[in-house]
């Protein structure tokens, strides 16, 4: 019952954070602040079951399918962050010169994450596993084109 509390409270911190980054963020360094933390813990979430899928550890269905519901809340978060005026951080500026891609590779990663929330509702290990790639895949592509390269 607690997971589902916090999963609707981030649903509507969610809808109350989906309105234009420059009405969110007085600075534009709050705006990177928050997406990177946003990746940050998209990143902590899904690398959470990296294990599970490389067989390294159990499949445990009911700690799946919770990570997977919080990664649906946590993949809406960094967007709102990318507003004009928000350049700087490990974005790149192609996500400012080609919107229309960038939300294209957002919808990519939300059309996979519909198919690993299925695979984890349906308790389906082998779908989990190349449904979690296919979502992988994803983050990967967006960050090759669209984010900095650490040095």
């Amino acid at each position: 019952m607690n997971m589902k509390l916090q999963i609707a409270a981030a649903a509507v911190l969610t809808s109350a954070l989906s309105t234009p980054a420059l009405a969110q963020f007085s600075k534009a360094e709050d705006a990177i602040k928050y997406r990177e933390s946003a990746m940050v813990l998209l990143g902590s979430h899904f690398g959470r079951m990296a294990p599970v899928a490389k067989k390294e550890i159990p499949y445990d269905k009911d700690q799946i399918r919770e990570n997977v519901a919080l990664l649906n809340v946590l993949a809406t978060l960094p967007w709102a962050g990318f507003g004009p005026g928000t350049e700087g951080g490990e974005a790149r500026d192609d996500i400012w010169l080609d919107p229309e891609g960038f939300k294209q590779a957002q919808d990519e990663l939300h059309g996979n994450l519909k198919k690993l929330t299925a695979a984890a509702d349906a308790g389906d290990f082998d779908a989990f596993r190349v449904a979690f790639g296919a979502v992988g895949k994803s983050c990967k592509s967006c960050h090759d084109s669209y984010r900095e390269k650490k040095k």
